[in-house]
């Protein structure tokens, strides 16, 4: 039995400062002096040590199967044990309070003060222990320097073998949120809501809210009186612009809000895709699609739907493109129906054609007996016939030869035939009298025959 009236007050003390509770402190108290009890006194390794400390009396009791043990001994190395046992517990019990403490505020925004940088991370003193802000959570518009204030959003905390590890974050959607909690009263009471946010970090923000009070106006008690409000977040992000969105339950309001300042002047809806085609006058639409298309982005990340831009010569493209490419489809679908019908033979797709020529043949054939029912015309024919023959029996091989030669082809000879048939046609007696038939030469010169005889 000893007193131990000034460990209870070190205990205490401990309490106050590290926030440990005091019964983890008497039971590691109550655990140093075990362990070294067992290398004080000889006990069986089957027999257990128990130490008890008894608050209200001040004395310190111990065990070994079941029975007090009493002494007045206890050396340099024992104490040395105990001490170490002690140190031990308060340190575990000390990183479980840290790690109970921060794990119930994720979520949330704290404050620090910038130690160091490793490796690109931020290490921030937080009074009771460290955080990192890695690298991947910060943003590249912001600048630090040691021994800097500095608010961050609870992201994770870790429990590891050398203590709880504390990540924090400044490029999370949520502490551009949780800043208008801690700025705007109507947030933190719960009458306006913010529905959604979306963030482009270290350039822009857009969030949406949405009144629960009709007379409480969402926006405005956002901005605050002359912007004061959303002054001090923007002051927090280092510049970051802030883009305010009434939230409308009409999806055709609430995109018109997410894309502004652009100005819409028609909008296609597919409700079952979620998208919707966009489109705008030509002068509105850079200032809809933004930025390396940083508004359409954000926009489209704040309503959930999927967002395309157009301008009016854009959409009319687009839908010509689209018209023309289901004209060839339509096309295709004719071919390959055309395809499967019975093909036409050469022989039938020329019949029509043959048929036109015999009709014309015919035509023809009836103009030229209409033609040949003239009698002069069958005498002049006639006369033609034998002169012809007459010639070929008269004249010499070479002659004929000659002849040949020098006649002109069928096709030349046509028109010249047609128009000495029309001559002739004009005036057939004078080429009677003009050219006598063989008969009457005969009768000539049997006449002269005779006067001779």
């Amino acid at each position: 039995m000893m007193d131990i009236k000034e460990l209870l007050i070190i205990l205490e003390q401990l309490e106050r400062d590290k926030g440990i509770d005091k019964a983890v402190l008497i039971e590691a108290v109550e655990s140093a002096v075990a362990s070294a009890a067992k290398k004080l006194w000889t006990v069986d390794k089957n027999e257990e040590v128990e130490a008890e400390l008894n608050v209200e009396s001040g004395k310190l009791l111990v065990f070994a199967g079941g029975e007090e043990i009493r002494s007045q001994e206890f050396g340099r190395i024992a104490a040395q044990t105990a001490k170490q046992v002690v140190i031990q517990k308060i340190r575990e019990a000390e990183k479980d309070v840290i790690f109970k403490e921060y794990h119930s505020r994720i979520g949330d925004i704290i404050n620090g003060s910038v130690y160091r940088f490793e490796r690109g991370n931020i290490i921030i003193d937080l009074g009771k222990a460290d955080a990192i802000i890695p690298k991947k959570e910060q943003s590249d518009k912001e600048e630090f320097r040691q021994g800097d204030r500095i608010r961050a959003y609870i992201l994770d905390v870790r429990r590891e073998n050398r203590g709880p590890q504390i990540i924090l974050s400044r490029s999370h959607p949520n502490f551009v949120k949780r800043l208008f909690k801690l700025e705007v009263p109507e947030i933190f009471e719960g009458i306006v809501e913010i529905k959604s946010i979306s963030r482009d970090v270290g350039e822009r923000t857009k969030i949406s809210v949405y009144s629960k009070d009709e007379k409480v106006d969402c926006v405005g008690a956002c901005v605050g009186m002359r912007g004061s409000r959303v002054k001090n977040i923007v002051n927090e992000l280092q510049g970051e612009k802030i883009d305010i969105v009434r939230y409308s339950s009409d999806i055709k309001e609430y995109i018109q809000a997410a894309l502004s300042p652009a100005e819409i002047s028609q909008i296609q809806f597919n409700y079952d895709a979620q998208k919707a085609n966009i489109i705008v006058a030509d002068d509105q639409l850079s200032l809809a699609i933004g930025k390396k298309g940083q508004n359409v982005r954000l926009a489209s990340q704040l309503v959930g739907w999927e967002l395309d831009i157009f301008s009016f010569e854009q959409w009319n493209k687009a839908q010509e493109e689209h018209k023309t490419e289901q004209e060839e489809e339509g096309i295709s679908d004719v071919g390959q129906v055309i395809s499967e019908e019975p093909e036409v033979s050469s022989e039938d797709v020329s019949k029509p054609e043959m048929g036109e020529a015999s009709g014309l043949q015919e035509e023809s054939e009836s103009g030229n007996t209409a033609n040949q029912d003239t009698e002069p015309l069958d005498t002049l024919e006639v006369d033609q016939e034998e002169r012809a023959e007459k010639t070929d029996m008269n004249n010499d091989g070479e002659e004929l030869v000659a002849d040949a030669a020098e006649e002109p082809s069928s096709e030349e000879q046509e028109p010249d035939m047609q128009e000495e048939d029309e001559e002739k046609l004009e005036d057939p007696a004078a080429d009677v009298i003009a050219e006598p038939s063989q008969e009457d030469e005969d009768s000539e010169e049997e006449k002269e025959k005779k006067e001779d005889d």
